[in-house]
């Protein structure tokens, strides 16, 4: 639970849940999210393994943690899950309970920090806990998100995490000021360093800047921590993949993949950008 953490932390969780808040209106008039004209696919945000992996989900009790707009919460529903999301963010809840009933979809919808989701969701288990695409790196310590996700799974099921894999966040997920288009190392790939803190004037969409709000806070894991965490709370690691795709031409001489999505060039190394961990309970 968010208590248990140093005071410090918890101001730092709390500069997040503001600055995801003041992000929430221009993500919602981006272009890049498109759900202003309507134009928004929520399945174009996985891929195409990702639906393989996860296979027949109707009927069955989804969690989707730090679900933001639930732009990709809605897909599950739409596959006729049981779906629930939830999210730091009050004004991304609210946001996201808007575009869910806009689009005729039943998803329910709760506000409150990873750590208190057990809690949050008075202790309703779920046959699939989805995760990632940028989740992890606001989650100051994983073994206890490991412990929380452990406690939201009913026995035999399963966590599905999708996430930016770490060579991605050292090379940097979006370019920053004065950075060229070259594959360098410019992050720590594992943790040891700390929270680093960010300025989030600018999001990683387009549109104007974040009022107020800018000041949020980052951590670094590794994938052997990931895979560690999950050990350590009971949970058996069932299926690793690592995939050279991402949904988003992260740099200006990336190709388009049949599914839509881009991958380098067959110039550029062949390196992982994405990976998809299941564990099961």
């Amino acid at each position: 639970m968010t208590d248990d953490f140093d005071p410090a932390v918890r101001r730092m969780m709390a500069s997040n849940e503001a600055n995801w808040d003041a992000r929430t209106p221009v993500h919602l008039a981006s272009r890049f999210y498109a759900v202003a004209d309507k134009s928004a696919d929520p399945a174009r945000w996985f891929a195409a393994y990702e639906w393989q992996d996860l296979g027949d989900l109707a009927g069955r009790d989804v969690l989707h943690l730090q679900c933001h707009l639930g732009t990709e919460t809605m897909a599950f529903a739409a596959r006729g899950a049981r779906t629930v999301g939830l999210d730091l963010s009050g004004a991304s809840v609210s946001a996201a309970r808007n575009l869910a009933a806009e689009a005729g979809l039943d998803v329910e919808y709760v506000q409150a920090n990873v750590y208190d989701a057990a809690q949050a969701l008075d202790g309703r288990r779920f046959d699939v806990v989805y995760t990632g695409k940028g989740a992890l790196c606001y989650l100051p310590d994983l073994a206890r998100w490991a412990s929380a996700i452990a406690a939201l799974l009913r026995p035999g099921g399963r966590l599905y995490l999708a996430e930016f894999h770490p060579l991605l966040t050292s090379l940097g997920p979006s370019p920053g000021r004065g950075e060229g288009d070259e594959l360098l190392l410019r992050h720590d790939y594992v943790a040891g360093r700390g929270p680093v803190r960010r300025d989030a004037t600018y999001t990683y969409t387009d549109g104007p800047p974040v009022r107020d709000a800018t000041e949020c806070f980052e951590w670094a894991h590794g994938l052997g921590e990931v895979v560690n965490a999950l050990l350590g709370a009971g949970l058996r690691i069932t299926a690793l993949r690592e995939s050279p795709e991402l949904p988003w031409p992260r740099w200006p001489h990336m190709v388009p993949t049949p599914q839509g999505w881009w991958r380098l060039p067959d110039t550029a190394p062949r390196i992982p950008l994405l990976y998809a961990l299941q564990a099961e309970r």
